[in-house]
């Protein structure tokens, strides 16, 4: 789950993170994909480069202990 604005700024980014997962999936390095998305501030594009979706993880958890 992705936040819905940055933890530093308070600029809303959520609604790109569909779209900058598309283009990582089209071959971009993610320099391109947030240039291409307008991402400009060091704090907004560290949102995007260090999220780590966690819902995977605990979805396989609760299915290997259940």
């Amino acid at each position: 789950m992705f936040p819905v604005r940055c933890f530093t700024c308070g600029a809303v980014i959520g609604h790109l993170w569909e779209e900058y997962r598309k283009k990582l999936e089209e071959g971009k390095n993610p320099k391109e994909a947030l240039d291409e998305l307008g991402i400009k501030r060091y704090c907004c594009r560290r949102m995007f480069l260090t999220h780590k979706s966690i819902i995977e993880e605990f979805a396989n958890l609760r299915g290997a202990v259940g």
